[in-house]
């Protein structure tokens, strides 16, 4: 099956704020939302304001999306909800659970399509080069498409005009005097153009010329000369509705008399003349602003309280009797000021409430009372004062720095004389009024109908939030003479509403609407200061005019941080770039690199893959409209390569008419008024009013254009960036499809080579692969024509300058490259080097390179075959008739003949595994050893490496470096016997392929392949297995092939021989006997310290593990097999700790036994006619206790039987010595360890037995430190009766009567001699003994009247159940352990209910951890919760890993746990039901996170506390992955 539909998951996380991070999507992708593990289990429901089908997009307006589970409810690692993003724009996700508030948001950006030409073709946002127009340089309507051809035959397809509105008086291109008018300067004499001939115009160049237009528009001032502002000042910032603006504008007047003065000549004898040209002249100017402006205006006063006034205030209320309320005043409290909203001198008044509080606290002295809050509020007015010094200060260093600027500065406008045309400083606020005093104007601003018209310009604040208005109360930069002033225009204030300014709001709405209506796409001017809320406002009025609305903008935050806030709400498809802001070549080319475009030899990445933040799509210019130009910074030669590195870049690029042109100045978007000139292919050079090909680099413009668009359009979206020297920089554009390349090499020339010096000595370079052609190569060069004067009537350039241009060469007739030496690199890289001759400051030369023939035909056959697993391969793929035979069988078939044990042997097998057979893992040197000799050790790594596309990884430089990786994967193979070896020969001839490809793209193809044979072999292990693992979630299928990962075959076989009598057991020939001999698969303990030799099988590990990794997943006949192998071993009525394949067991367990027979139990009831197993032959290795290991088939009894004699054993009573009995088989155990005991107990049915000196059950650490003195000493004896051990006894005794009811079990009872005397006991009634005893003997009711309750002073937590009964250490019994919850998952009938669920709530709160069960209750005064082993100290407790099992969390109970929970929960009704499968989601939610990071791809035996990784830990236990795939399937 083909995916082509692109689809990108987002994980949502609780708490997670994304709204800072930008997401870029496609139309036509599906974007899924999953739950993270912090959400799993949780009602969650997620919102977006993204909207339905057919319905207009409202931006509040959000609606709850569908959950989809695509296998079911059984977790939640598969359910998603979806998007399908068919519309442009910025869309908003929240969710939540359940409660109001938002658990989490972010946004999400859907980029537009633009389409040009009758036919409509999409133009790729790579594939954009656009050219900057100043409008008003355009001329009339009637000759802009003679001027606008100029960037048709240059070879752009987009023109940004800046606005084409009625300009201010400023002439400035960003100063509108009205929004909604076309300039009138566009309409020739008797003609009267309108919006609708510019809208013809713009539809004209888009289908005829394929060119797209885009203009600006301007929400955050109008000019100060605009009409409607004048009828409507409260659009504006004025004395009305921003009072606390009138220091600002009181002080903004006093400088503007203070220009008047100093321009009329009143402070010339003071040494301040009108010109001011000197340091010292600025030092006379900061005097005169502390001895005569500060003092004269008083700004303070603004900000003070009148003290007479509010202390006449309180004194009267203090006469009328006023008393504190009582509550008094903390230390911190403040008397509170209250701020005068009109902003009058002393018009701040006191809060009296809080100055009764304060000063008539202490006694009835009136007087005194008013004394002191007199001399409060005079200290108060003071700090206001010197708060207000602190801002004067500012605000004379802001004017000093202005002057200088303006006035001194080398680099600044020198403005020559202070006179009212040209001010000291630019004015702040408009003053439509007749010249007056200084004394006259300020009673104005308390008079509203001229206050109103008093209104703040605008500017910009250098390092000031952008996310802050500064015009608004709380922001002193007006104040503090912080902003660079745009005097012709006026700041616009809309409010946080439509409501609060209707006027404006509606009049900007139609301007927008008239702009989205004629061009494609908006640039947002000024876009960092103007209003967040009002841009995504105006852009929601666009995008409903037109979806696919082309949204650009230039930000000037500082991080791309608050850049996200922009891109993300607003929906900006490209943010304006600038190659002007790099000082050196190579900052020019790590902006190309950092702007587009993955790295050449990139993985190919899953059409199903997470949704990664992105960087915003850039629009890299050369240079932009409003800043200096390149040749006053640079030099002349420098456009040329500057502008090919630009046009590398895999986006948007492009340029500002007349930087093709040479134009040697800025144009400037206020002064300039000169038209462009016109194209006319026949003007010759310097021709005023007209250009073509041959003027400046016009020529060059016009290939790098076609180049870059023929790049994006073909999919070479591979960029790698070379620094070949200080002022040569290489970019090779690549294609992944074809392998094609296209490199240019630029020698850029920031500095004039007239004037510096330029090493002629020019670095060769070599180029990988084959140069099919030079695309073109050109060089700038002065010519003798007259230089450049300016021109009066249009923009000109330098006619001085040009490109001399060639184009689709043969390497041979190049003249910048001397010549060039084919050298092969190994079998497999073909180089070519090159050596330049005329690479000269401003040249550029690209090559157009393939790989060689034999390469490139060797690449498409390995496409050929890799796309029977993606279509993404088709493209460039070819066939190969000649191809080894083994490829022309699908992957699939030959995976189709593979058993589990073969693809165990495929993916899996950790380092001693693959010892054993004489192997090893793969290692990386310098590096490390991977996980797995199989594919999934290869698999972990690229996993990590892949998204990152991390090809600087040392995985990928070993693959890159030579073929000793992928030889170790299908040498591994081959030498292998059966259908294992056909795969390795697949493998081997994919990788003879591989071997002839350039090294740069080996890891590419390697990852290819192996991907492909790792998703096919799974398909072939689930395809073997249960139903319930076909149709499971990830989870689920993740866990199950835990069963592939520890189930295998080694050289050795691991199991005891079954009888010959038995049917279907598997046979291989012994590689060294070369005999025929039995090969079950085993199941190994864990990875990897148990999975090899003696320490692989342990009979309690195997059987814990049996249910949920064989029968739940239906490997029925592997399962029986491991039944009857280990049935084959019991002896004293045991089943084996260790197996050491029978001959060398160990039988120093009590609990194995019983994990074996609920294992029968579970066979019998899980597998279709599972109850046959009962009468299977079980071969006895020891037919009685003394017996030698006797061969397979010498003595065969039912299984049965079996079963009946390790419950008659049991209830006689098993006691022995272990064979062999010392350190040669226990180095550790003191003696009486090795005494076994294993009994019932007559009153109350319970299995018991054990002693101090060994430790019976899975807790089973003995002590080995002799400084800790615990040496032989178990840490958890747990001797007596286990409880886990009672709980399994009773799941056996009672299935025992169900099956004898049944017929099917022939015995009822078990019969044992007692003194003498043969005696019976039914099964029955064993099991009545254990039902009516267990809750009496093991419930704690914490109840010290509980006639139950034997030692009321042991008990530590109440409403449990003991851990044991009976122990030799009775505290022991008390312990808040794990155990019991296994007792009620196999035998819940013996606990009562509300008991039951109060335990598992105690087991919750206080075990419960993030992937496992704390194993000992962190109350208890032993508890420690990190394991080590190494660590040797005195801590009895601690010395040697004492604390294996007193507080590490092991996994693997947590399944048990859980199943209880579910149990219980659905007998206490739904409500309780529900709840507990939230929390069973959650916690295997957090199973799931471990599953899909550990490169093991297992679950861990257990962890430190909390979930802390433990290193002593296996990476992958059988038993923890089986109970948590048991959960699962209980649900």
């Amino acid at each position: 099956m083909f995916l082509t539909k692109q689809t990108r998951v987002m994980s949502l996380n609780d708490m997670e704020r994304l709204d800072r991070t930008l997401f870029r999507l496609e139309q036509g992708f599906e974007l899924q939302f999953r739950l993270g593990p912090t959400l799993q289990g949780k009602n969650v429901l997620v919102y977006t304001n993204y909207p339905q089908e057919g319905q207009r997009f409202d931006r509040f307006k959000f609606q709850s999306l569908e959950w989809i589970n695509p296998t079911g409810h059984e977790d939640d690692s598969d359910k998603y909800c979806k998007l399908d993003l068919e519309i442009a724009g910025s869309y908003q996700y929240y969710f939540s659970c359940g409660k109001e508030e938002k658990n989490g948001s972010g946004y999400i950006v859907v980029d537009p399509i633009l389409r040009v030409g009758p036919e409509r073709t999409i133009v790729p946002l790579d594939c954009v080069t656009i050219q900057t127009y100043l409008s008003k340089c355009l001329g009339p309507l009637d000759e802009w498409l003679d001027r606008l051809q100029v960037a048709k035959e240059a070879g752009y397809n987009m023109i940004h005009f800046t606005p084409l509105q009625v300009l201010g008086e400023s002439r400035s291109c960003y100063s509108l005097a009205d929004q909604l008018e076309l300039n009138p300067d566009f309409s020739p004499p008797g003609k009267n153009y309108t919006w609708a001939d510019v809208g013809a115009l713009v539809t004209k160049m888009k289908t005829e010329w394929n060119m797209i237009c885009i203009t600006d528009v301007v929400y955050n001032h109008t000019a100060a000369n605009s009409k409607w502002i004048r009828v409507h000042p409260e659009c504006g910032y004025n004395m009305v509705n921003s009072p606390h603006l009138k220091p600002a504008w009181v002080l903004d007047r006093a400088l503007w008399h203070l220009t008047c003065d100093i321009a009329d000549g009143k402070y010339t004898k003071q040494g301040l003349p009108p010109a001011i040209t000197s340091d010292k002249q600025l030092g006379i100017l900061r005097a005169i602003l502390w001895s005569d402006v500060f003092p004269k205006v008083k700004l303070w006063e603004f900000y003070q309280v009148n003290v007479d006034k509010a202390v006449e205030q309180f004194k009267k209320l203090l006469d009328a009797g006023n008393k504190p309320s009582g509550k008094g005043v903390d230390a911190k409290g403040k008397l509170r000021i209250i701020q005068d909203p009109l902003h009058k001198r002393f018009g701040n008044t006191v809060d009296l409430q809080t100055a009764l509080e304060h000063f008539s606290q202490n006694g009835n002295d009136i007087q005194d009372c008013c004394t002191k809050l007199k001399k409060k509020l005079e200290e108060i007015n003071k700090e206001f004062m010197e708060e207000m010094h602190r801002h004067q200060e500012q605000a004379t260093n802001c004017i000093m720095g202005t002057v200088s600027y303006e006035r001194l500065a080398d680099h600044g406008p020198k403005m020559g004389a202070v006179t009212r045309k040209h001010p000291l400083l630019t004015r702040y606020f408009t003053f439509p009024f007749e010249e007056m005093t200084l004394e006259e104007e300020f009673p104005m601003m308390h008079q509203e109908d001229k206050a109103c018209h008093f209104l703040a310009h605008n500017g910009w604040v250098m390092g000031d939030d952008p996310l802050r208005n500064f015009a608004e109360p709380g922001s002193n930069v007006y104040l503090r003479r912080e902003l660079v002033c745009w005097g012709d225009s006026v700041k616009l204030r809309y409010g946080e509403k439509p409501e609060d300014c209707p006027y404006l709001w509606a009049h900007m709405s139609k301007y927008t609407e008239i702009t989205a209506k004629h061009f494609a796409g908006v640039r947002l001017d000024n876009c960092h200061s103007t209003p967040i809320h009002v841009a995504e406002y105006m852009l929601g009025v666009a995008r409903d005019v037109r979806a696919d609305l082309y949204v650009v903008a230039e930000l000037f935050t500082g991080s791309e941080d608050v850049d996200n806030v922009f891109v993300t709400r607003l929906g900006i498809t490209s943010l304006i770039r600038e190659a002007m802001s790099a000082g050196d070549s190579h900052e020019e080319g790590r902006l190309v690199y950092r702007y587009g475009g993955e790295p050449v030899g990139s993985f190919v990445q899953p059409t199903l893959r997470p949704l990664v933040p992105s960087i915003a799509h850039a629009m890299f210019l050369d240079v932009t409209h409003d800043n200096e130009c390149p040749i006053q910074l640079r030099s002349v030669y420098d456009s040329l390569p500057s502008s090919a590195i630009v046009s590398m870049a895999c986006c948007a690029t492009g340029s500002t008419r007349g930087y093709d042109e040479l134009v040697p100045h800025m144009i400037s978007v206020v002064n300039e008024e000169r038209f462009y000139p016109k194209w006319n292919p026949d003007a010759k050079p310097g021709t005023p009013g007209e250009t073509n090909l041959q003027t400046g680099i016009m020529a060059g413009k016009l290939a790098l254009n076609k180049l870059h668009k023929d790049l994006a359009a073909k999919g070479f979206n591979q960029v790698y960036v070379d620094q070949v020297d200080v002022d040569i920089v290489a970019v090779t554009r690549h294609c992944p499809s074809t392998h094609q390349s296209v490199v240019t090499v630029s020698r850029t020339a920031f500095k004039d080579p007239k004037t510096h010096h330029y090493s002629s000595e020019v670095p060769s370079m070599c180029i990988p692969g084959k140069i099919e052609e030079v695309v073109f190569e050109a060089r700038t060069l002065q010519r003798t024509v007259d230089p450049y004067s300016k021109d009066g009537q249009s923009i000109n350039g330098m006619p001085d300058y040009t490109v001399v241009i060639s184009e689709h060469l043969q390497l041979k007739d190049s003249k910048i490259v001397k010549q060039a030496a084919v050298t092969s690199k190994g079998r497999s890289e073909f180089v070519q080097e090159i050596i330049f001759e005329q690479l000269t400051p401003g040249s550029v030369i690209a090559f157009r390179v393939s790989l060689d023939p034999k390469s490139q035909e060797i690449l498409g056959q390995l496409r050929g075959y890799l796309s029977q697993f993606s279509r993404q391969y088709k493209a460039g793929s070819l066939t190969d008739p000649q191809g080894p035979g083994i490829l022309k069988i699908d992957l699939e078939f030959l995976m189709s003949k593979l058993s589990l044990a073969d693809l165990n042997t495929l993916l899996f097998r950790c380092d001693a595994e693959e010892k054993e057979d004489g192997g090893g893992v793969y290692g990386i040197p310098s590096w490390q050893d991977l996980k797995y000799g199989g594919l999934q050790g290869l698999i972990s790594v690229m996993a990590d490496i892949r998204p990152r596309n991390d090809l600087g990884h040392p995985f990928c430089d070993n693959l890159r470096q030579g073929d000793w990786m992928i030889d170790y994967v299908s040498n591994r193979l081959v030498t292998r016997e059966g259908p294992i070896r056909e795969v390795g020969k697949w493998l081997q001839a994919m990788f003879g392929y591989l071997r002839h490809v350039p090294r740069y793209l080996v890891p590419r193809y390697f990852d290819a392949i192996i991907v492909g044979a790792y998703t096919t072999a799974l398909d072939a292990v689930f395809k073997q297995m249960s139903s319930f693992v076909q149709n499971g979630s990830t989870l689920v299928k993740q866990l199950a092939l835990g069963s592939v990962q520890m189930c295998g075959v080694g050289r050795f076989t691991a199991l005891p021989p079954l009888s010959p009598a038995l049917e279907d057991v598997p046979v291989r020939i012994n590689p060294d006997t070369k005999k025929e001999e039995q090969c079950c698969v085993s199941l190994a303990a864990g990875l990897p310290h148990f999975s090899e030799g003696i320490f692989r099988c342990w009979g309690r590990d195997t059987f814990i593990a049996l249910r949920g990794l064989m029968l739940v997943t239906g490997r029925h006949l592997e399962a029986r097999n491991i039944i009857l192998s280990f049935a084959g071993t019991l002896r004293h009525g045991l089943i084996p700790n260790l197996l050491g394949q029978g001959v060398g067991a160990r039988f120093n367990c009590r609990d194995a036994v019983w994990w074996w027979l609920q294992c029968i139990q579970d066979y019998c009831n899980l597998v279709p006619e599972g109850l046959s197993i009962l009468n299977s032959p079980v071969s006895r290795m020891y037919p009685t206790d003394d017996s030698q290991p006797q061969p397979a088939g010498s003595h065969d009894q039912p299984l049965y039987e079996v079963i009946q004699e390790a419950m008659q054993r049991h209830m006689q009573g098993i006691e022995f010595r272990e064979r062999n009995a010392g350190p040669q088989i226990d180095m550790h155990m003191r003696d009486e360890g090795f005494n076994l005991v294993a009994k019932v107990d007559a009153e109350t049915g319970f299995v018991y037995g054990g002693n101090r000196f060994n430790c019976g059950t899975w807790m089973d650490k003995m002590g080995s430190s002799d400084q800790g003195r615990n040496r032989g000493m178990p840490a958890t004896p747990r001797d007596g009766s286990a409880v886990e051990l009672v709980g399994l006894s009773k799941s056996t005794v009672r299935w025992l009567v169900e099956l004898h009811k049944a017929g099917i079990f022939p015995y009822d009872a078990v019969t044992v001699h007692r003194d003498g005397h043969e005696v019976s006991i039914s099964y029955e009634e064993w099991n009545q003994k254990i039902q009516s005893n267990f809750e009496k003997m093991f419930y704690v009711s914490g109840d010290p009247k509980d006639p139950n309750e034997k030692h009321p002073d042991l008990v530590h937590k109440k409403g449990i159940y003991k851990d044991s009964c009976g122990a030799s250490s009775q505290w022991c019994d008390y312990q808040l352990r794990p155990n019991f919850t296994i007792a009620m998952t196999v035998a819940p009938e013996m606990f009562t209910l509300e008991r039951a669920w109060k335990a598992l709530e105690v087991a919750e709160k206080k075990l419960l951890g993030p992937l496992g069960m704390k194993t000992l209750d962190p109350d208890d005064m032993v508890y420690c919760g990190v394991y080590d082993n190494d660590l040797d100290c005195d801590n009895y407790n601690l010395a040697k890993g004492f604390n294996y099992h007193q507080g590490p969390e092991w996994l693997w109970p947590v399944g048990y746990f859980l199943r209880a929970k579910l149990y219980f929960a659905k007998k206490l009704g739904k409500e309780a039901y529900d709840k507990t499968v939230l929390l069973v989601k959650n916690v295997l939610s957090r199973h799931y996170v471990h599953l899909e990071k550990s490169p093991w791809k297992g679950l861990p035996e257990l962890t430190n506390e909390n979930g802390q990784y433990c290193p002593f830990s296996c990476e992958t236990q059988a038993w923890s992955l089986a109970t948590i795939l048991e959960v699962l399937h209980d649900l």
